[in-house]
């Protein structure tokens, strides 16, 4: 299988994206399981495209060879045992393109760091190491993590994932290796419902296939890992949805002189929809209505403002607006208590119903009981199972009762309206991700 099997060529990718979303950086994860390469991959990346100064790489030499994986692995603990324990951004640029990654953990225990950076993501790189699997059978068993970075990074809405095959320098036939692996993870991309834009194989400690294409390499024929995230698209911004503003700081002039003509201004982003003068607004919870009087960019400029860009929102009167409220378009949100989510389950104590957990929307934070657990996902058979608990690292369905009302989208419609994050009441912990069905 090669690119052009999933996706006609760059040309293509660039004409479905559009040339504005081609402008933007490009932000994306590396993922997978433990030791398949990912920060080599990073480090491969950099080296090659030139985004690494010689006074960095030589701090980076073991045993008179460069460590490619030291480029990201910063905390003394993962360069201490070799591992990638938190998310690490490594910024670079080519000719065509700016990009930021994200070097996310492959271990179990650190899914939520991995969950975190894919929540803001343009594309996934998901890693196989062909060394680990049963590379000469057609129907191998793709490794847990691998299909739980998989399946979470689909979950998450990530726009673009492409699966790439690392290591094929290290096996006897890699064009059977290739052949084989890639069988296998598009049989499992079809059962999960997972849109791949590419199988790519690659050598990340030998740069085969990374930055330049090898044609022929392992019977592929298809662009290079970084010609093809060169051309994948920007999440584009949700400016079809109806207005929705989650209000971040509220700012009060005392001189009337200034812009605001001495009112309070809302500062915060637009999650959906768009902003401009004369728009009527709700503010939850309070249910109070007012227009919107002036809309200010991010250099205090009077603007129309578009989902994804930050606004300061002056209202034409004045309303008890805080930290946390929400500034809504008028009669167009429902706000419930009653939620059906998918939730990543990060935790180490497992899910019970009955539990409460503080549920961070915005930045509102509310109340929230586990009414009931529906079904666990079995990342291997990705059937639902009956279960009366979550353990760590599991995903499931679940709902929830809320305390106070909120407006929500389904995650489907968008990232910000159909989110929520769980957090212990007790140790203030980070317990799960919950996408809104």
């Amino acid at each position: 299988m090669n690119t052009t099997d999933l996706i006609a060529g760059g040309a293509t990718l660039a004409g479905a994206a559009g040339q504005n979303d081609l402008k933007s950086a490009l932000k994306f994860i590396t993922c997978g399981s433990v030791d398949d390469g990912k920060s080599t991959l990073i480090g491969r990346l950099l080296v090659d495209s030139k985004a690494v100064l010689q006074d960095h790489l030589a701090g980076v030499q073991r045993g008179g060879e460069t460590d490619l994986a030291l480029l990201t692995d910063g905390l003394s603990a993962e360069r201490e045992q070799g591992i990638t324990i938190d998310v690490a951004y490594r910024y670079f640029a080519t000719e065509h393109r700016k990009f930021i990654i994200g070097d996310a953990p492959g271990h179990e225990q650190y899914t939520r760091n991995m969950v975190t950076a894919a929540s803001s993501a343009d594309a996934a790189v998901v890693l196989v190491d062909a060394t680990k699997l049963d590379w000469k059978t057609p129907s191998m068993e793709l490794l847990p993590q691998t299909r739980r970075h998989s399946l979470l990074v689909n979950l998450l809405r990530v726009p673009s994932i492409v699966f790439t095959v690392n290591k094929l320098d290290a096996v006897e036939d890699p064009a059977l290796a290739f052949k084989n692996i890639s069988a296998a993870l598009t049989a499992f991309a079809g059962a999960a419902q997972i849109p791949v834009r590419a199988i790519v194989p690659i050598s990340a400690l030998k740069g085969h296939n990374v930055v330049d294409a090898m044609p022929g390499w392992c019977g592929y024929e298809g662009l290079s890992l970084l010609q093809l995230l060169e051309h994948l698209p920007a999440t584009p911004a949700e400016s079809t949805e109806a207005f929705a503003f989650p209000v971040q700081w509220v700012e009060k002039f005392s001189s009337s002189a200034d812009t605001s003509q001495g009112r309070r201004v809302f500062w915060g982003r637009v999650a959906t929809g768009g902003v401009q003068p004369g728009q009527s607004v709700t503010v939850l919870p309070s249910g109070q209505t007012a227009v919107v009087a002036q809309v200010l960019d991010h250099a205090r400029q009077p603007n129309s403002i578009l989902a994804g860009h930050s606004a300061g929102i002056v209202l034409d009167r004045e309303v008890d607006v805080s930290r946390g409220d929400w500034l809504l378009a008028a009669d167009t949100f429902e706000p419930t208590r009653e939620l059906s989510v998918t939730i990543a389950w990060m935790d180490d104590e497992p899910l019970v119903a009955g539990r409460v957990y503080w549920a961070l929307h915005g930045h509102r934070w509310v109340k929230a009981k586990v009414k009931r657990i529906v079904h666990k996902l079995d990342v291997n058979t990705l059937a639902e199972e009956d279960a009366s608990e979550l353990p760590p690292n599991a995903i499931g369905h679940i709902e929830l009762s809320l305390q106070a009302p909120l407006a929500t989208l389904p995650y489907a419609r968008s990232r910000v309206l159909g989110s929520l994050v769980l957090v212990d009441t007790a140790s203030n912990k980070t317990s799960g991700a919950a996408l809104i069905l």
